[in-house]
């Protein structure tokens, strides 16, 4: 038998930074930033294992979360701001020997500052890696959009100077583009590395080095707080095909037996009218309504509104329809836990449809999560389904129908 090839992903990441406070637990388009590295190494065919260094209990729980080892914490000596990558590696692989004889043959390094990755990446840089045994590492890298030949430095006396040299070229900062070498910049989307590079080598590079070129596209490293904003754009961007760890939504709940709805923005278009005595009215689907009333009739899934709004609307819709209200609910996730206790509910046969960011919080706590067409984007990103229809405008509907065609085609296998 051929022996497997143990690849390990290490992603490395300290609690403490100073540019952009708990950095690999901020938000990046729906998902904390470290879980883009966690689900680029769990997609991955050739790697084997995947942990997550750090010296943060908080980090180390959302890691977990999200599917990665935490064997061990790293130690405060590893964890500063001016540690270098080497220890950490050192120490990780050395721990894991010592305490579970366990050595890789590769350690792969996915920094999560650079969490647009592209799907398949981790298995390029294993598979050339393996292609070429004299090689110590490959690392990823785009081709460079300064090209570093007409950069300059400032001497002492306050005068440029030419940064590098090129042989044959007496001026080269003066020299067209098209002259000039051809430039990479190492980005932090992958490198694979030689166990014993790290080892006995004491490099995370060692001597030969391989490209893995990437397109310029999936270029992400974040390092301010605006780089968020910009660089979660891309994981919409449809040129681009990276891994996301919201795209493993859940299936359809073999059973249900709650219907638990969201009022503004889901039986509702989330438009308020107000008269000049500061009278508020809202407008609702009489499709919706009747796909309730289908719902009680040909199941016996039960249907109730959990809403924030505190206005009575709220109640006399849900006595219209003849389905449980609970309303003025500024938490819904306790107020859903409470529900669940108290009646002993199973989570994973409770459907939830909502439209805003203070529905997400009940997210794992019920078996499926939908959403209206024009839900917030967040609430898009995250939702295990996106119904066609907009809210008020037959999105409970639509999801009524859906539940009732899964349960007759149960009923009919």
């Amino acid at each position: 038998m051929v022996k497997q090839t143990e690849v390990l992903a290490l992603i490395p990441a300290r609690g403490g930074s100073k540019g952009i406070p708990r950095k690999n637990l901020r938000d990046f388009a729906g998902a904390p930033l470290i879980a883009y590295s966690i689900a680029a190494a769990k997609q991955a065919e050739r790697v084997t294992r995947v942990i997550v260094s750090t010296d943060d209990p908080e980090i180390a729980d959302v890691a977990r979360a999200w599917g990665a080892e935490v064997p061990f914490m790293r130690p405060a000596q590893f964890a500063q701001d001016d540690s270098t990558d080497l220890p950490v590696f050192e120490h990780a692989l050395e721990w894991l020997e010592q305490n579970e004889n366990y050595m890789p043959d590769i350690v792969i390094q996915l920094r999560p500052t650079s969490p647009v990755r592209p799907i398949g990446l981790l298995d390029q840089a294993v598979e050339l890696l393996l292609e070429h045994p004299e090689v110590d590492c490959v690392r990823g890298v785009v081709p460079s959009v300064q090209n570093p030949f007409k950069m300059w430095q400032i001497d002492s006396e306050g005068r440029l100077t030419q940064l590098l040299e090129v042989a044959g070229l007496r001026e080269p900062y003066n020299a067209p583009r098209q002259a000039l070498p051809q430039t990479y910049w190492q980005t932090g989307h992958i490198d694979a590395i030689r166990s014993n590079t790290i080892l006995a080598k004491h490099s995370l590079t060692g001597d030969i080095i391989l490209p893995l070129l990437i397109d310029p596209l999936y270029t992400v490293d974040i390092d301010t707080p605006d780089d968020f904003l910009i660089s979660a754009k891309l994981i919409s961007d449809p040129r681009i095909k990276a891994v996301d760890p919201l795209k493993n939504r859940r299936p359809f709940p073999e059973r249900i037996s709650y219907l638990v709805m969201d009022f503004d923005g889901v039986l509702t278009d989330d438009k308020v009218y107000v008269d000049q005595d500061g009278r508020e009215t809202v407008r609702c689907s009489r499709s919706d309504g009747f796909g309730i009333a289908l719902l009680k009739e040909k199941s016996s899934i039960q249907a109730m509104i959990l809403s924030r709004e505190t206005n009575p609307v709220v109640t006399a819709r849900a006595k219209k329809l003849d389905i449980e209200v609970f309303q003025s609910v500024l938490n819904k996730d306790l107020a859903l836990k409470s529900l669940i206790e108290e009646r002993n509910l199973k989570p994973e046969e409770i459907i939830y449809i909502g439209n805003d960011l203070n529905d997400l919080v009940v997210l794992p706590l019920v078996g499926y999560f939908v959403c209206p067409a024009d839900a917030h984007p967040q609430v898009l990103r995250q939702a295990d389904l996106v119904l066609n229809h907009l809210g008020g405008k037959g999105a409970v509907r639509e999801l009524v129908e859906k539940i009732l065609e899964k349960q007759s085609n149960q009923e009919n296998l």
